[in-house]
């Protein structure tokens, strides 16, 4: 099989694994046309070609508190490896890329609360104080448009779910304990009691995860993969400043429909909009961005690219179209 088809098969595969419920193996084996069985041996081989890891989920970050999502640019030189690998160890990171331009670095990273945010903040600064340049940039995101290649205007929400305790570490679990195969039930129980020393029922468990889904909460269910082995090349962070800065909302929901796009935001910037830019080639990058500025009506005046040299979380779980 040539690399083509199998970066085409790759994607298809993964396509069928984001699901706005939890993913049925049984269905999804009868839409590739192959057997269970046979489906369980190409995600295996995917795991080992380092393809795939965990599964996971996608949380709306409109839930009442917002999440906050933060971006950070970074100055380092090539000396000082240990910058990247203590900001690996936060969890709160979600992406970390080395790019071109004034910053090496530009990261993700997404808190639950006020009081987190500082308390990573504060580690952040200890991490920088050891630094060469000791110069980085936080940018704080006003509002998110588009969250892993899912467009939240059209999201169901209910923004008067009122969520507790039990919810969040539901949530929790279901991004980040995952592995590499899907948690039951049964899973979240134990982990619940173990980890969290918080005893719940299964039932009470499927009927949380369902509300959870019912309200938006839980935008989809995927798995995380590497853009790169299935033949996204290029990754770009582009700034957008519109001619007309009263029409930010309206250049936006033009913006998220682009399936280029996996993350747009709206951020307190004189270039106020950034997206992440997935592209098969350079070439498709500079297409997008031709189409920008001769699209009337999204009325664009200027673009801010950095090129993504090498990504140091390289797994992820946009949605692909």
């Amino acid at each position: 099989m040539s690399n083509n088809n199998a970066q085409k098969n790759a994607r298809n595969i993964l396509k069928h694994l984001n699901s706005k419920i939890k993913p049925n193996f049984k269905e999804i084996s009868s839409d590739l046309k192959i057997t269970r069985q046979t489906f369980f041996n190409k995600i295996d081989l995917m795991k080992q070609q380092k393809i795939i890891t965990n599964y996971t989920i996608n949380i709306n970050p409109n839930i009442r508190p917002n999440l906050n999502y933060v971006i950070l640019e970074i100055k380092t030189n090539p000396t000082e490896p240990q910058i990247v690998e203590e900001l690996l160890k936060i969890p709160q990171l979600k992406m970390l890329d080395g790019i071109f331009g004034e910053f090496s670095l530009i990261a993700l990273f997404i808190f639950r609360s006020q009081e987190e945010y500082y308390s990573v903040l504060n580690i952040i600064d200890r991490i920088m104080a050891n630094s060469y340049f000791k110069k980085y940039h936080i940018i704080d995101t006003i509002k998110v448009f588009k969250t892993n290649g899912i467009e939240l205007s059209k999201a169901k929400f209910d923004p008067d779910f009122k969520m507790d305790e039990l919810d969040y570490l539901i949530l929790k679990i279901l991004t980040e304990d995952q592995e590499n195969k899907l948690i039951s039930t049964y899973d979240i129980k134990n982990i619940l009691k173990d980890v969290y020393q918080t005893e719940s029922s299964q039932p009470t468990i499927y009927n949380r995860i369902k509300k959870l889904e019912a309200a938006g909460i839980i935008l989809n269910y995927c798995i995380n993969f590497n853009p790169r082995k299935i033949g996204f090349k290029g990754k770009y962070i582009v700034r957008i400043k519109p001619k007309d800065p009263s029409k930010y909302n309206q250049i936006a929901l033009k913006l998220e429909k682009r399936k280029e796009i996996t993350d747009l935001f709206r951020i307190g910037e004189n270039y106020g909009l950034l997206a992440i830019v997935r592209v098969a080639r350079i070439e498709d990058y500079g297409a997008l961005i031709k189409n920008f500025y001769e699209t009337e009506d999204i009325g664009i005046e200027d673009t801010y690219t950095n090129f993504v040299l090498d990504e140091r979380k390289p797994y992820t779980n946009f949605k692909i179209n």
